[in-house]
């Protein structure tokens, strides 16, 4: 299973379901031209995606064919798209800090590089804003880095997000001159359910090629409710058992798989980084239904945005009492930890 297949068409599949008499499989991209009687051939690969730098500036989707009109990509390796994340031994506890630049993130959910901090809250709470200005602020201090291993490259994957959310994101990105450091993949809200589900494994392998080569990079996935839909989708179509709220048995382990590659890498495997900010929208508020049940556990804290923050003029909404970062002081500079240890205990207060 997981094998890479190709239709008389050309189109591509992979196949997840392997049965005495059938294969279940899912296709990426339409299936209008494939008829009873075609002839299907295995490719003998697993799918795959190209990563490196000729990857930076470029806006690709799931399976990383560039989709902004610039041309092939230039050199570049292919990394597998699901691979086993580091193990044990590998990691080292996260000490090194991601700064956001969000004085209300910095100072009360600080973030480390190697760390998984979830973003959560209802639509239009900012959430995405949060993402994005991450991404812009890293602009001033990858401009002052001199080394490599200063460098915080990043990654964005946009999953089932209109076309013009995604390409007004481009045009942010390009006048701040920030997209020189990212890659940004995008499974569309018109992309068929398998590119919506493989986008955030494809966006992940690209920046593991950073974490595994001593450099540093953030991947947020915006986000994986959708993701989570997606698979839901393929699922049930594959007729698999649905279980809570028609999701299959193994949604769980499917953001699990996905969130534990994001790591801080030993010393001795080049102490490399990748940072994941996971997106999940709520419904209401909701925070205890079944998705953000199963993401908050997977990942090392919080940031909980709110409507009604928002609405009072509070931006970022961020709620500091829902919001916790199990990583905490370790991830923060010197002179950051005495401007901010005695707000933490204000707070608790």
């Amino acid at each position: 299973a997981g094998e890479m297949v190709e239709f008389a068409s050309g189109v591509k599949g992979i196949a997840l379901n392997l049965e005495n008499e059938n294969v279940g499989i899912v296709v990426f991209g339409s299936d209008t031209a494939i008829k009873e009687g075609d002839l299907v051939k295995r490719t003998g690969s697993i799918v795959d995606v190209p990563a490196g730098k000729a990857m930076l500036g470029r806006v690709v989707d799931a399976l990383g064919v560039p989709i902004d009109g610039r041309g092939a990509l230039s050199d570049h390796e292919r990394r597998r798209v699901e691979v086993k994340a580091p193990g044990i031994i590998e990691r080292k506890s996260v000490h090194e800090p991601m700064q956001t630049g969000l004085k209300a993130v910095d100072s009360l959910v600080p973030i480390g590089r190697g760390q998984r901090e979830l973003i959560i809250g209802d639509r239009q709470t900012g959430k995405t804003a949060i993402a994005i200005d991450t991404i812009l602020n890293q602009k001033q201090m990858n401009s002052r880095s001199t080394s490599e291993s200063e460098t915080l490259y990043c990654v964005y994957v946009a999953i089932g997000q209109k076309r013009s959310t995604v390409a007004q994101l481009v045009q942010i990105l390009s006048e701040a001159n920030a997209l020189e450091y990212s890659i940004l993949v995008a499974a569309t809200a018109s992309d068929p359910a398998p590119l919506q589900f493989l986008a955030p494994y494809s966006g992940c392998a690209m920046g593991e090629y950073f974490r595994d080569n001593g450099m540093h990079a953030l991947i947020i996935y915006d986000d994986l409710s959708k993701q989570a839909v997606a698979y839901r989708q393929m699922s049930l179509l594959l007729r698999r058992p649905p279980g809570r709220e028609a999701f299959p048995g193994d949604v769980f382990y499917l953001h699990s798989r996905l969130l534990e590659r994001a790591a801080k890498r030993s010393d001795q495997t080049g102490a490399g980084s990748l940072t994941a900010l996971p997106v999940i929208e709520t419904q209401a508020g909701d925070v205890s239904a079944y998705i953000p049940t199963n993401v908050i556990p997977i990942t090392d804290g919080q940031i909980c945005s709110e409507t009604e923050l928002f609405y009072r003029g509070i931006r970022p909404a961020i709620n500091v009492g829902l919001s916790v970062s199990r990583v905490g002081s370790a991830a923060q500079l010197k002179a950051m930890k005495q401007v901010c240890g005695s707000s933490k205990l204000e707070l608790a207060q």
